[in-house]
């Protein structure tokens, strides 16, 4: 079998595991519904311009259309380190131990899984693009295309994250439970419920947020990534433009090899 037959392979497999897995596909699709029509439209009257001192806060979109790049980043960071739990399974089951005494290289079958868990994450993400009507955020086909290629770039890095949670984690439990941990914390300080405003400088922005709370947002790089998506599809950027899409490649790649790293060891 060659490389490129054992990858798609193992790709497809991934894929047919997660399309058959109804819990999954229940939780792509109920996630982003609670989020952008309970949360988004809950709170949306009360996301306005507000006065500290001198400096104004000056936030050009509803909280529908604010929150709603960060849904995506959401579905997909959930798909992504789940998608992981196979490699659980894989070792459970005895497949993987097979697969790895095959001819196939061990990063062709690490790359296979990465590349099947971020297809099935990506899909997820693009679930959320089909409300984007109802956040009222108007997508232009410039826009779809950048936010497509960041959305599978992060799927990407989240899935080999994913598969390094999963070599430390014995159990399916285990798994759930470490990677709720992992991923909650990283969404809830990636500023995707509330802005840090762009207007404000370092010193500004600790005299409104405790200093412990900014530090966190500003090195968290699902940040960036979340920022990156709203440049795309409501062209709004809290930082620089191109530090989303250079984090993005950077996280994606360091989790791979890390994950390769782990991998190898098996």
């Amino acid at each position: 079998m060659g490389h490129l037959a054992a990858l798609h392979a193992i790709w497809l497999r991934e894929l047919k595991r997660a399309l058959r897995d109804r819990g999954q596909m229940v939780g792509g699709i109920s996630r982003p519904l609670l989020w952008v029509l309970i949360l988004g439209v809950g709170l949306n009257p009360y996301f306005r311009g507000e006065i500290y001192g001198e400096v104004r806060f000056a936030i050009p979109f509803t909280y529908l259309q604010f929150i709603f790049p960060a849904v995506i980043a959401l579905n997909i960071m959930y798909t992504s380190v789940q998608s992981a739990v196979s490699l659980i399974a894989d070792r459970e089951f005895g497949f993987l131990r097979e697969i790895l005494v095959s001819p196939v290289p061990k990063w062709i079958v690490l790359l296979g899984k990465v590349l099947g868990g971020a297809t099935v994450a990506f899909l997820h993400g693009c679930l959320v693009l089909l409300l984007a009507q109802f956040a009222d955020v108007p997508l232009h086909l410039s826009g779809i295309l950048e936010a497509l290629g960041l959305m599978f770039l992060l799927a990407f890095g989240l899935t080999s994250l994913g598969i390094i949670v999963a070599h430390r984690v014995r159990s399916f439990e285990g798994f759930g439970v470490f990677s709720n941990a992992v991923i909650l914390p990283l969404y809830f300080t990636s500023s995707s419920i509330f802005p840090l405003d762009p207007a404000l400088s370092g010193a500004q922005m600790r005299v409104v947020y405790p200093d412990w709370l900014v530090i966190l947002v500003e090195y968290n790089p699902i940040t960036y990534a979340v920022d990156a998506l709203r440049g795309a599809l409501i062209g709004f950027n809290q930082f620089a433009a191109h530090l989303g899409p250079v984090v993005i490649l950077v996280m994606a790649v360091a989790f791979f090899l890390l994950a390769l790293r782990d991998f190898s060891r098996a």
